[in-house]
């Protein structure tokens, strides 16, 4: 069983005494299932688990009376024996609410009666088109955690690095001291594998069972189909093609060398009237995050960002390798990137800081001064690049050469290459890119 994050939220969540029941949202197939499972068996005597996708008819007996009493007796006459209700003592676990508003509903009555525990999934959950009622939403009875495909830091206790190792990677951030070669050699080894396998936990425990990269790239593959079914099944009509068609651009907005997001890239003469809803029903999905530029790069982030103007990059790094060429896998393992080295840097990192929970922001100008990112980094706005291996980071220096006009003093370079810092740039192998954001 993969170490995932979300134990300790679920700890912490139970330890609560006036817990409310809690939603888990995310993306398809990135654990949530399998993390709630494990957690309520651990931690409960009993355990009533319903999912409304694989069995429809389950949402009858959320169609009548949402009173608690009312919803045991149903559900013991719905399970018989299966069903035991101990209080203190028994966990409800509502798989894929989204398929029936009504149990989401019944949260609210959980809460008040405060004999069961509940945590329910829920993979498109907010998305234009699904049909959700917004009336069904408890507001103030529930609580929802977001949870995310594996991130740098779990796939590298999955191959077996330890907590010292990482605890290590700090101290050599804080005191700027070059990481010892063979941990430096086996970490960017485990960065490149990262970047091809991604954080599904599928792909990830095929990965580490076979090491064979198209086992993975094939469970990859059928990853993205599924999908791409979501979009047919589930966006409303007039939606669905022009959502396939922004899904399946992705990647050539990234190949460009301005990476903003254009509309006309996804068919000529395409505007955002057309398009801007089904690349909302994206994001909305999880499948992609969005980078906004910035009118200046200062705090607060958000306050200037440009609505309008964005990057937009897939929330996990290994399906993007898997939608590019096949055998894309096998070059960037042995280091050949080619003209896509950009896109699948700055895709990798910004894989890191979306699980990290962290919004993306860059900095361009029409005259061509670029950053790759900004972030906030120990209370400052600090301009991160990302480099395959190695590179000059001009537009860099230019901002911190102009602090009376930008008021930026720190510049991070991400590359492939040890801890060093000249003058106010620091440089950072990229595999250490995911201690920016703890």
């Amino acid at each position: 069983m993969l170490k995932r994050k979300i134990n300790n939220r679920l700890l912490q969540w139970k330890n609560n005494k006036d817990r409310k029941p809690l939603i888990i949202k995310g993306v398809r197939q990135c654990g949530k299932t399998s993390s709630v499972l494990q957690f309520a068996r651990e931690n409960y005597s009993h355990v009533i688990y319903l999912n409304f996708f694989e069995d429809p008819g389950y949402a009858s007996i959320f169609a009548g009376s949402l009173k608690t009493d009312d919803l045991i007796m149903y559900l013991s006459a719905y399970l018989g024996s299966e069903a035991i209700f101990e209080e203190n003592k028994t966990i409800i676990v509502m798989d894929e609410i989204q398929q029936c508003p009504n149990a989401r509903t019944s949260l609210k009555f959980f809460k008040l009666d405060g004999r069961y525990d509940v945590i329910a999934t829920g993979s498109l959950l907010g998305v234009s088109g699904y049909g959700e009622n917004e009336l069904s939403i408890p507001v103030g009875y529930e609580e929802i955690i977001e949870m995310y495909p594996l991130d740098f830091e779990e796939f590298l206790w999955a191959n077996g690095i330890e907590n010292d190792v990482i605890s290590l990677l700090r101290k050599s951030i804080d005191s700027i001291t070059p990481i010892p070669e063979a941990i430096h050699k086996r970490m960017r080894d485990l960065l490149l594998q990262y970047t091809v396998v991604g954080g599904m936990p599928e792909v990830v425990q095929n990965y580490i069972e076979n090491r064979q990269i198209s086992l993975t790239y094939n469970l990859q593959k059928n990853i993205i189909n599924e999908y791409r079914d979501d979009m047919i099944k589930y966006a409303e009509p007039k939606d669905k093609s022009k959502i396939r068609e922004c899904f399946d651009s992705i990647p050539k907005q990234l190949a460009k060398d301005n990476k903003k997001f254009q509309y006309s890239i996804i068919r000529k003469k395409a505007t955002a009237q057309m398009y801007q809803s089904s690349l909302k029903w994206i994001e909305d999905a999880g499948i992609i995050r969005i980078c906004h530029n910035m009118n200046i790069p200062e705090l607060p982030l958000d306050g200037n960002a440009i609505e309008e103007v964005f990057k937009v990059y897939m929330s996990d790094t290994g399906l993007f390798t898997a939608m590019l060429e096949e055998g894309t896998q096998f070059d960037i393992l042995q280091g050949n990137l080619y003209g896509y080295k950009g896109a699948v840097f700055e895709n990798l990192v910004a894989d890191i800081m979306g699980k990290a929970g962290k919004k993306l922001y860059y900095y361009r100008k029409e005259s061509g001064l670029e950053i790759d990112f900004i972030i906030r980094y120990r209370n400052e706005a600090v301009l991160l690049e990302v480099k395959a291996s190695s590179g000059n980071i001009k537009s860099a220096k230019t901002i911190l050469n102009h602090p009376e006009k930008y008021h930026i003093s720190t510049a991070i370079k991400l590359g492939d290459y040890n801890i060093g810092r000249n003058g106010s740039v620091l440089t950072l192998p990229t595999y250490m890119a995911f201690l920016l954001f703890e």
